[in-house]
């Protein structure tokens, strides 16, 4: 066997070892996809102050859509949120700012005052979550027709609804869709630690890394 053919079966061999150790870090990674790019709007914040999508720019943001008078426990997700501004306090987020938002699809009863005391009342971090508002076409085209959740006033003065659960990173693009049902919380959290990890890694070979990962996801999910 000449020098150049052995020359060529090592560099194969060396290819393949890296090619896998590659395919397997890539596996490691466990990114979540790129859905979308979520809805802009603009609202009024729990203090009455202008609030909109831009303000959250660069945040990766939580999203969930209720209002302050639901009673129907299969549908609260002021617990849930609560329990995620919890487990978030715990965790080493570095310097990525994570937010969550609460959206109310009942305008007319939840004004900025009663939204502030929804969340005194949970012992809310308002540096973290912010509760928003708004007149009832603004809230109609951010929650219906920007984030593509239905909701109808009921007959007996309640809201028909089913619980949405968003996350959007920094670059304002929706990765993960948690619909009909409450999910668990720590579905909620790893998902947001997931691109909280991606985040820190914004620059030099880890960034390419993730690229890498997010076009083998595209590729492996595609039928």
């Amino acid at each position: 066997m000449s020098l150049s053919v052995r020359i060529g079966l090592v560099s194969l061999v060396v290819l393949l070892i890296l090619a896998f150790v590659g395919y397997g870090a890539l596996l490691r990674l466990n990114v979540l996809p790129r859905l979308a790019f979520a809805p802009g709007w603009v609202l009024t914040d729990q203090f009455g102050e202008r609030f909109t999508s831009e303000d959250l720019r660069g945040a990766i943001t939580l999203y969930t859509f209720d209002y302050s008078a639901n009673e129907d426990p299969r549908r609260q997700t002021h617990d849930l949120m609560s329990d995620v501004q919890n487990q978030l306090a715990k965790q080493d987020l570095g310097d990525v700012p994570v937010r969550l938002v609460t959206v109310t699809i009942d305008p007319t009863r939840d004004t900025p005052d009663i939204l502030r005391t929804v969340g005194e009342n949970r012992n809310v971090d308002f540096s973290r979550w912010t509760f928003a508002t708004g007149d009832s076409a603004s809230i109609r085209v951010a929650v219906n027709h920007g984030f593509g959740v239905y909701y109808e006033p009921d007959p007996d003065g309640g809201v028909s609804y089913d619980p949405t659960f968003v996350i959007v990173d920094g670059m304002g693009i929706e990765r993960a869709r948690y619909r009909y049902g409450l999910p668990p919380v720590d579905n909620l959290v790893g998902g947001l630690l997931s691109v909280v990890s991606e985040a820190k890694a914004a620059t030099g070979s880890a960034r390419l890394a993730y690229e890498a990962a997010h076009l083998f996801s595209c590729y492996s999910t595609t039928p």
